[in-house]
């Protein structure tokens, strides 16, 4: 008989709303044995049914719901509906060559990543009650691919993020199964890449913004750009084989520097595109003080803020880079910002663009707002799956 957890009254907010989380100030019992992983069922104040999920009290995310069925048994049939669910989704909505299949709580299955990169699965679990399920999710997503045509050669795991310490867990890195060649070729909208599944940040290339990426083709025919925080060179190259005059990218990481050399030279873009390793707070006022004017600029910075305690400081870092920017953009140039932190709302990111824009006398008309791609998919009242924020904005002189 599985432990039953009850939630204090006036509390439980955020499941009830359609969310996947409860934390641990919103429960009042816990009544039964269990071990840290393990499915309870779950219940209002009242005894009212509200699913079941998987408990570690190692974390504040208490318990991760798995289902709102109270019968419902997480058994074998459960897991491969769930991982079909998510198969059949990717295959109607992105390019299934390279994209993320599982997407944790918007698929159902919390705390797990599960990238494809061609032919090879790169895997991160975030959470003990799910890292139950990872082999078999594997296995299952890897007969569901073999009916496709699709085999896959390798999968590696990516466990190694410090919130599974937070969660009780050891950080985990390595091959699951035999050993390949970590650096992984891949085609995305046109653009060849060597992902570095090994020892490339998260899970080797950063997916969600594929689209994005082909989004700012269109502006960069014949233009100079600059593409700040470049990782492996993703937005340079798609606008070097958009057509651009010249494109300068900058990252302050040498191993991310030393990929988006390599990918530009699989691209042949080396004369187009040229990559420094700079850190961009430094490198913008420089350019400034040059006189230097691009007619594309590019922000695709990592989060600023990862919790809500430095959210103040992280506002002050996208005024600072989106005004530094503003000023580069030719007039009538274009601007192509983001964000990727959770926190950094969709308001909040579009107050402090505009207040960048004020304090520069800068105009900003809006070409379009765009979030994360669709294998990325944004389930409503669990906002954690919400994050990306991506402006293009033609930039014009106060007139």
């Amino acid at each position: 008989m599985s432990a039953v957890v009850s939630i204090k009254k006036g509390e439980g907010r955020t499941i009830k709303a359609g969310g996947m989380w409860i934390f641990d100030n919103e429960i009042e019992t816990v009544c039964g044995a269990f071990e840290n992983g393990d499915i309870v069922l779950i219940k209002d104040f009242d005894g009212y049914p509200l699913g079941r999920g998987f408990i570690n009290i190692h974390s504040k995310i208490r318990v991760r719901l798995m289902t709102r069925y109270i019968d419902q048994e997480i058994d074998k049939d459960f897991i491969m509906k769930r991982v079909r669910d998510a198969w059949e989704y990717r295959k109607k909505t992105v390019d299934i060559c390279c994209c993320r299949v599982i997407f944790g709580e918007a698929d159902f299955l919390p705390g797990l990543v599960i990238d494809k990169f061609s032919d090879v699965l790169v895997v991160e679990s975030l959470a003990l009650g799910i890292d139950r399920f990872k082999a078999e999710i594997l296995e299952d997503l890897k007969e569901l691919m073999a009916q496709d045509g699709i085999v896959i050669r390798g999968i590696y795991e990516r466990s190694d993020a410090k919130v599974r310490l937070s969660e009780g867990m050891e950080q985990r890195k390595g091959f699951i199964g035999e050993a390949f060649d970590t650096n992984v070729p891949i085609v995305e909208n046109g653009v060849h890449y060597l992902v570095d599944v090994k020892d490339g940040q998260k899970t080797g290339f950063f997916l969600d913004q594929k689209y994005n990426r082909l989004a700012i083709q269109k502006l960069c025919k014949n233009a100079t750009v600059l593409d700040c925080f470049t990782h492996t060179g993703s937005f340079a190259l798609n606008a070097g084989i958009a057509g651009a005059k010249s494109v300068l990218a900058v990252d302050c990481s040498q191993h991310a520097v030393d990929q988006a050399k390599k990918n530009a030279e699989r691209n042949g873009l080396s004369d187009i595109v040229t990559v420094q390793c700079e850190d961009v707070f430094e490198l913008l006022p420089q350019l400034e003080q040059k006189g230097e004017k691009f007619d594309v600029v590019i922000l695709d910075p990592p989060a600023f803020s990862k919790s809500r305690s430095s959210l103040k400081n992280a506002i002050k870092g996208y005024r600072e880079i989106n005004l530094r920017a503003m000023k580069l953009v030719r007039d009538g140039g274009f601007l192509a910002t983001c964000s990727c932190s959770h926190f950094m709302d969709y308001e909040l990111f579009t107050k402090t663009i505009h207040q960048a824009a004020t304090n520069v006398h800068k105009r900003l008309r809006q070409v379009e707002y765009r979030t994360q791609a669709p294998d990325h998919p944004i389930l409503w009242a669990a906002s954690e799956s919400y994050y990306l924020k991506f402006y293009i904005f033609q930039v014009v002189e106060e007139k």
